[in-house]
């Protein structure tokens, strides 16, 4: 699926994030446009409108955020666990593997345990869950792991398909 959503990147600015050592500078050139879209139209349903590397990307950062501050479990309670369901094959396609297996696993424990992490917690009720639900300890730690060779996947295949991801315009 192509995007009707493509980013009016400076040519210059593209030049020297695929350029760059560092793949996270391409990741969040690219990633950037799309969070600032999505915030302006407050619809999540944008994402959508997006190829499928850009929801990739876009949904990888959402997780990324949630569970390098808290975890899988404030990932659930935070009400993202939706954008889980089609990365394990997206991240499978571009060869994350390893990434897709954690998330494939973080969806089994939530099944498993459903009823739990589904309902409406208080501050104690959440901190609780962290002693309950350990499980989520081990893939946490998983995830950070992989986090940086995943990121570098999702810029390495945005390098590759570049046209999916933004347009290249002289400033």
């Amino acid at each position: 699926m192509s995007s009707s959503f493509l980013p009016h990147i400076p040519a210059q600015v593209l030049k020297e994030k695929m350029a760059s050592n560092d793949p996270v500078e391409l990741f969040e050139t690219l990633v950037e446009p799309i969070h600032e879209e999505l915030y302006r139209r407050q619809d999540f349903t944008f994402i959508d409108q997006l190829s499928v590397g850009q929801q990739l990307m876009v949904s990888y950062d959402y997780v990324r955020m949630q569970v390098m501050q808290g975890g899988f479990i404030q990932l659930i309670q935070n009400g993202y666990i939706g954008i889980l369901l089609p990365m394990p094959a997206w991240l499978q396609d571009i060869g994350a593997g390893d990434m897709a297996k954690v998330i494939d696993d973080v969806l089994k424990v939530y099944v498993l345990n459903r009823s739990l992490l589904d309902k409406e917690t208080t501050v104690e009720e959440f901190a609780k869950l962290y002693e309950e639900l350990g499980e989520f300890a081990i893939l946490d730690e998983q995830f950070a792991c992989l986090n940086e060779p995943t990121l570098n996947l999702i810029a390495e295949d945005a390098k590759n398909n570049l046209a999916d991801f933004a347009v290249s315009v002289n400033s």
